[in-house]
């Protein structure tokens, strides 16, 4: 009969005697056998900015004058904002937590995965992915529309721009006419069905708005994705994570240009403290096992001024403390497999099987 053991194993204490020999890790002193690391959390910030850029129309001066079209810029703008920011967090190689483990014939820990990076993913199991962020697709542009070729033979004979605009005006005044009579079924020329008259109208409106935008100009936007990596070892408060100029879009922190976006990460106090530290002589005894995070909860949050601009709640495990777990779990006796987060470095699954 075999009998599973759940996560409560967890609690197995560490005083036992060592099947699988772990120790602090320094360079010439770890016996032979496979280093870890830990990992910490980092923080992966992504910033969307989209980029507005407005183009005068050709007759722009003229707006007014024969569209009666009110405040059109006659100067090309360009303008930045911050549309959306998100926040997920990322696993890399905590150096600070770095451990040897002695493989021995005596144990079952035979078969250890680690990252790149050397951090701890897995013993005897398939480790857990990270999931990929997902790639960042900006929004397909319409083919721009060139609105000379809806000119008629009198438009481009015109001596002057005046002139040009003038006609211009006038034939944006016959083609509402024209989807004005269409709708009201007074039009010369009646559709067949209600397919061809939403063709009809498609087309009507496409010319109205290329030739209107001779005089109140085009506006197109198009945003890109910016991400920044922020990996806190300690509280922060308020540091300026980046700078985003209206006219010249994200900039260096240090330049004044911008105005600066700031990032504030405070620890929730969520686990209890770790126990106190045992004298050197005890802990050498007790040096037994595999170190995992039990990682803690913090908040982040990104403002501009005094306005926030999103709030996140994560776990990271540069703000808990670690646990071993006894070798005892990897003795003969059991065939234990572990994976870890690979983001925090907490269990994310122990499971030991004790043969009858």
């Amino acid at each position: 009969m075999r009998k599973i053991l759940t996560a409560a194993l967890l609690a197995i204490c560490c005083g036992a005697m060592a099947q699988t020999p772990i120790s602090k890790y320094k360079p010439g002193v770890t016996p032979e056998g496979a280093v870890y690391y830990l990992p910490k959390t980092a923080l992966r910030i992504v910033v969307q900015v989209e980029k507005t850029t407005y183009t005068p129309g050709d007759f722009c001066i003229y707006a007014d004058r024969f569209l009666r079209l009110k405040d059109v810029e006659t100067e090309k703008t360009v303008d930045y904002k911050v549309t959306t920011i998100n926040m997920t967090s990322v696993g890399v190689a905590d150096t600070s937590k770095c451990y040897s483990i002695k493989l021995n014939p005596k144990s079952s820990a035979t078969n250890i995965r680690l990252a790149d990076d050397g951090t701890l993913t897995a013993i005897n199991a398939e480790p857990t992915a990270p999931e990929a962020p997902a790639a960042f697709v900006p929004a397909p542009k319409k083919a721009p529309v060139n609105p000379r070729q809806f000119m008629n033979e009198d438009i481009l004979a015109a001596g002057s721009t005046a002139k040009m605009a003038q006609l211009t005006a006038q034939e944006i005044y016959d083609i509402r006419e024209s989807k004005s009579l269409l709708t009201r079924g007074q039009a010369d020329f009646m559709p067949k069905d209600g397919a061809q008259m939403k063709l009809m109208l498609e087309q009507l409106d496409t010319q109205d708005k290329a030739l209107t935008s001779l005089f109140a100009g085009t506006t197109e936007k198009d945003t890109t994705e910016h991400v920044f990596i922020v990996c806190p070892d300690k509280e922060i408060s308020k540091e300026v994570l980046f700078r985003l100029s209206r006219r010249l879009g994200i900039v260096d922190k240090d330049d004044l240009s911008g105005t600066p976006y700031y990032i504030s990460v405070t620890d929730l106090h969520s686990i209890p403290a770790a126990d106190p530290v045992e004298p050197a002589g005890k802990r050498k005894q007790q040096d037994n096992g595999i170190f995992v995070n039990v990682p803690g909860k913090i908040k982040a949050t990104i403002s501009k001024g005094n306005h926030m601009m999103g709030s996140f709640e994560l776990y990271a495990g540069q703000f808990g403390h670690t646990e071993l777990l006894s070798s005892e779990l990897f003795n003969k006796r059991f065939s234990t497999r572990l994976i870890l987060n690979p983001t925090t470095g907490s269990v994310a699954r122990l499971d030991a099987e004790q043969p009858k």
